[in-house]
Formats: C-alpha cells, structure tokens, sequence
C-alpha cells in the first residue's frame, strides 16, 4: 500500500481537490482494487452525483483511472474506477508548476510598479498612473496617498520563487 508521506500528501491533495467527501472517497478507493461509483456512494454515504464530481476532478489531474464496461441488461455503462497513487507526484510537480509561472508574473509586475498609498487599514495599494488620476487621494476614504515602499513584497516573492525553482530542479 500507500507508505505514510505518501498518503499523507494524497490526503491532502483529497481535500484541496474535494474538501471531506473526497477524503473519504480516497480512503475508500485505497481499500479496493477498483470500484464503482454507486459502490462508493453506497459505502461512504456520499451523494452519488458529488463522488461523481469528485471522481471526475480527480480524474482530469490522472490520480484515478477509469474502466468502462456495459450492463449486459440495461445496456447503460458502468464505470469502474481505481486509484493511481503513482500520478501524485506528476500532479504535485504541475501544480508547483502553475504557482511558480503565477509568482513570476506577479514578481514582475511588483518590480516594475510603483505604488501609493495611505496607510488606513483596508485600503489598497494603487499603482502610480492610478494614483496620479486620483490626485494622490485614496478612492476608499479619500486620505492623501504616499509612496509604498514594496521591497519587501519583492524580497519575499523572489525567495518564494527561488525555493520553487529549486524544488523543481530548474
């Protein structure tokens, strides 16, 4: 079966995807070989349209695999599903993936802004051809606006970069 870190981070992964349910939809699945979507919903006590949804999601990142057979009677079709434990990896890898392209464009646009602002809890930073069309007046509580000094922002999007990178071997 699952090793402990492996599960673990499975179990996460369950509850980012599909909150409980799909925890207790994953655990499920980890105690058979392959299963029906009616068997889990049986089982769990979960609505079958939501262990439906909840497959399908975690479906489309390939952590289950899915095996389509007909009912010989009614001639509907009859899904089997089964746990790939083996894809977590690849989906944890993408996602890192999809964060470092999100921070990079936001280091970016950090880097080459300059803002205002005025210190009144809240209140938003606004970027400097905003804050010149305000006349330097705070569009929330209409407070005179400084200069936000963001190095910090920078310093801390640019670690969150570098460890990202590092994690990916990039």
């Amino acid at each position: 079966m699952l090793s402990t870190i492996n599960n673990e981070t499975l179990m996460k992964v369950a509850t980012a995807l599909g909150e409980e349910d799909a925890v207790l939809l994953i655990k499920h699945l980890k105690t058979a070989e392959e299963t029906t979507d009616d068997a889990i919903a049986n089982t769990t006590g979960i609505r079958l349209n939501l262990v439906r949804k909840i497959l399908y999601k975690l479906y489309d990142h390939s952590l289950v695999s899915l095996r389509r057979t007909r009912d010989p009677k009614t001639g509907w079709f009859i899904f089997h599903w089964k746990l790939q434990p083996n894809q977590l990896e690849g989906f944890i890898l993408s996602q890192k993936r999809r964060v470092l392209e999100k921070l990079n464009v936001r280091l970016e646009y950090e880097k080459n802004h300059d803002f205002y602002c005025c210190d009144t809890p809240g209140c938003k930073r606004i970027p400097f051809g905003d804050a010149v069309e305000l006349v330097f007046q705070c569009p929330t509580c209409g407070n005179p606006m400084s200069h936000c000094e963001n190095g910090r922002i920078v310093e801390n999007l640019s670690e969150k970069v570098e460890q990202l990178r590092n994690e990916l071997g990039e």
